[in-house]
């Protein structure tokens, strides 16, 4: 299946779903663009990195089309009730857009020279990020924003799955939310996994449905955590970075890792690895 087939395929899964929205095609880009026909609100589907995860899930359209059905559900115009509205933190590129397509600014605070903090009402199923449009109908100031959703991020539970690559410890945070990166932002649980570390702790956040945070014990270590980083970075449907961060005196810092090792998990390997 090519790019155009798998866009044929996504327009008519969401055909059978609904028939509200309208849909273009950027060629160059291979991004498929789709909104609602009553106040053109839409979303942006990078198909290129779609078809990568599809070739490896032949059941990845049907996630993408849930995507799409949820967000374009949650666009519509409704009134959000203030003292229902759950808020959370949401870790972006500093990359991304600061404004709405109709030019009015998000909420958002500096997090690292590589990302920011926006804050969304969540949906359960989707959310919806914080203009000052929307801040202003809740009646809430940025500092209560900020304050309410990290009272609510640190209530979010944390499980993870761990890998031992060449004695080094990855451990990956994957509840598929919506705020797997978010969670990033939660000091204690960083300073939880600093004291369980015997080497340097590295954290990455790639995408937004993933936390990666490495237990570095030998030099071989940063070189498997940077090609960790390209893949998932490569697969998101939401990329964030693909650089890993040290986190050290309760800082985080990018790191650039210029990996020469290879075939990792053949033992023996005593090639270096630049840090920079």
């Amino acid at each position: 299946m090519n790019i155009f087939q798998l866009k044929d395929k996504v327009i008519e899964k969401l055909a059978e779903k609904r028939s509200d929205f309208n849909t273009s095609f950027d060629r160059e880009k291979e991004m498929l663009r789709v909104e609602r026909k009553d106040n053109k609100k839409g979303i942006d589907v990078s198909l290129s990195k779609a078809m990568d995860k599809f070739k490896k899930d032949s059941n990845f359209a049907d996630e993408i089309v849930y995507y799409i059905d949820e967000t374009l559900e949650r666009m519509k115009e409704e009134k959000i009730d203030p003292e229902q509205a759950v808020i959370y933190p949401v870790v972006r590129s500093t990359s991304f857009p600061d404004k709405t397509k109709n030019g009015v600014d998000f909420i958002k605070d500096s997090h690292t020279n590589e990302t920011d903090i926006y804050y969304a009402i969540d949906f359960r199923k989707s959310y919806r990020l914080i203009d000052e449009e929307l801040a202003s109908s809740l009646g809430m100031r940025q500092e209560d924003i900020r304050t309410l959703a990290d009272n609510n991020l640190r209530k979010l539970k944390i499980e993870m799955s761990r890998d031992t690559l060449q004695e080094n410890d990855f451990y990956f945070v994957n509840h598929n939310d919506g705020y797997d990166a978010s969670r990033i932002l939660n000091g204690e649980f960083l300073d939880e996994m600093h004291e369980k570390c015997e080497g340097e702790m590295m954290v990455g956040l790639p995408h937004q449905d993933v936390l990666i945070i490495a237990d570095v014990k030998n030099n071989v270590g940063y070189d498997i955590m940077a090609q960790m980083m390209m893949q998932y970075f490569a697969e998101g449907l939401t990329p964030i970075t693909s650089l890993s961060f040290s986190y050290r005196e309760k800082k985080l810092e990018p790191v650039f890792i210029l990996g020469k090792q290879r075939n990792y998990n053949k033992r023996g390997n005593d090639d270096e690895t630049d840090i920079q």
